[in-house]
């Protein structure tokens, strides 16, 4: 009669049996060692599966008597986890928040004062507004940065240098754009979702080509004015 036994996880047959024990295993299975019992009459074999066997069962009441204890431990650790994450979201704000309050750039710092201006676009989640007298399409380059579903705002003068075409085609792929023409303002302004408003010393056509600043006004009660200067 031919049997098949199951020796940690390996059903080995009588021709191959001695072969695979032969390979030591990484760990007896409690079902493992009640079969081996069936097979080792030795008596050392027989007190040491009876001491396993005990092990198992009281390794089984720990693990049902502290089942609580286990699940408050794996939620507090998920909520380190969030709490981690939720600290470096903060750190990096408040990171973002310093290089963005106040920054003086260069004559051929177009890159840095490019990712700066990048950087205040990104802020946006709903509205950006741009005042500037002399913006090109260069600006359109700029807000495919943008986060997706964000209204831009563009209120420039006719010495602007961007065409009706560029906007028509930036809309198919990235909407919202609008531009207005105005002569009622000398400076140049970004202004975040009506509730953060930048200082731009330099059109943004022209970053890096001279020495400039870019400034975060605190006194954001101005800013519904300001829009309404059209």
């Amino acid at each position: 009669m031919k049997m098949n036994i199951t020796f940690c996880g390996h059903k080995l047959g009588p021709q191959n049996r001695i072969s695979k024990i032969r390979s030591l295993p990484y760990a007896f299975t409690e079902q493992g060692v009640a079969m081996l019992a069936t097979i080792i009459r030795t008596d050392v074999a027989i007190n040491v599966s009876i001491k396993i066997m005990d092990a198992f069962v009281e390794m089984r009441k720990f693990l049902a008597s502290n089942g609580q204890i286990f699940d408050r431990l794996i939620n507090v650790e998920y909520k380190l986890l969030e709490h981690d994450k939720k600290f470096d979201e903060v750190f990096n704000s408040l990171h973002q928040e310093e290089n963005i309050k106040q920054k003086i750039f260069f004559e051929g710092q177009i890159w840095d004062s490019y990712n700066l201006i990048i950087d205040i676009l990104k802020r946006a989640n709903n509205k950006i507004t741009i005042i500037d007298n002399y913006i090109d399409d260069s600006i359109l380059k700029m807000l495919t940065k943008k986060n997706k579903n964000v209204e831009v705002i563009i209120l420039t003068s006719d010495k602007s240098n961007i065409e009706k075409i560029d906007v028509n085609k930036f809309n198919k792929e990235y909407p919202i754009l609008k531009v207005s023409k105005t002569n009622k303002f000398h400076d140049r302004f970004i202004i975040i979702d009506n509730k953060e408003l930048y200082h731009c010393g330099a059109s943004i056509k022209d970053l890096g080509k001279k020495c400039f600043a870019i400034n975060k006004m605190e006194d954001i009660s101005i800013i519904e004015k300001m829009v309404t200067q059209k």
